[in-house]
């Protein structure tokens, strides 16, 4: 089942001469775990917020071709109706703090008590989530005494709690230590196995090469590519679009070592390992 369908999609800001988005064009299905990829300024940002309804009508500006998501044509739905079905995780975790709760228990009930939810469901969710991003020690914290991993880790959980069927993130292990988004990756990993659709822009280019089914590279507002990621990260171009492959394909490819029984480099560690190994024999 398609979630996401983006069919044409143009977009330019106000007051900008650019488009930030260029005829893009792809499909994701139910369950799939997106990778966005490309350098700064490639329209990783704009593409999120095009999603989930903060563009166009948050952002205003120049809009074509159609994005739906859901089965909901964004255009066509005001933010408040796209938010049930698609949540959003931003790169600064401050900018999703609502500032009105005292402890980070309180911060993650805001949306549910939002939408009416029955207190014991609440409670029940609340208490997953708390778990699910290891943050239980924390509950009763105010969300301003956290780290900047705990602060990302709750507005995640925040978001979560809400049950949403598509979940996108922007680069948002990006005040993660290592630790802290290993965490992170394998918790959304989990929601996508669950069935959630999941959309992430990102730098770790091994954390995408290692998770997500399949990446989709950007270049100046354009779509370059969409597939698996040994396909993308085996492209010999991947640095004009000022992408670095991830440090197993690197080494496997200046030794010209391919993937066990294929015509594309290896990602992981794993599949590096099993192709120096079959290289020896």
């Amino acid at each position: 089942m398609k979630k996401i369908v983006v069919e044409g999609l143009k977009y330019k800001y106000p007051m900008s001469e650019e488009l930030a988005l260029q005829d893009i064009s792809f499909e994701v299905e139910e369950g799939e775990f997106i990778g966005i990829i490309g350098e700064n300024s490639s329209g990783k940002s704009t593409l999120c917020q095009a999603l989930v309804g903060l563009v166009p009508h948050f952002y205003k500006g120049a809009y074509g071709g159609k994005v739906l998501v859901n089965g909901l044509e964004v255009r066509a739905h005001s933010i408040a109706d796209i938010s049930l079905k698609v949540g959003m995780v931003f790169q600064n975790p401050f900018t999703q703090v609502t500032g009105s709760k005292m402890t980070v228990y309180e911060e993650i009930s805001f949306g549910l008590e939002n939408i009416g939810l029955p207190r014991e469901e609440m409670r029940q969710r609340i208490d997953e989530v708390l778990k699910l991003m290891k943050i239980e020690h924390v509950k009763d914290h105010s969300p301003f005494d956290l780290s900047g991993g705990q602060m990302q880790r709750m507005a995640i959980a925040s978001i979560i709690a809400m049950k949403p069927d598509i979940l996108v993130l922007d680069e948002p292990t990006s005040q993660l230590d290592p630790a802290g988004s290993e965490e992170v990756f394998h918790s959304i990993q989990d929601l996508s196995q669950q069935g959630i659709t999941v959309v992430m822009a990102e730098h770790k280019m091994e954390k995408v090469a290692q998770y997500c089914s399949r990446v989709l590279l950007l270049h100046d507002g354009k779509l370059v590519d969409f597939d698996t990621p040994e396909k993308i990260f085996s492209r010999d171009d991947l640095k004009d679009y000022g992408v670095t492959a991830p440090v197993y394909t690197k080494v496997c490819k200046s030794l010209g070592i391919k993937k066990l029984g294929s015509d594309v480099y290896p990602v992981t560690l794993e599949d590096a390992e099993l192709a120096l190994r079959g290289a020896m024999k």
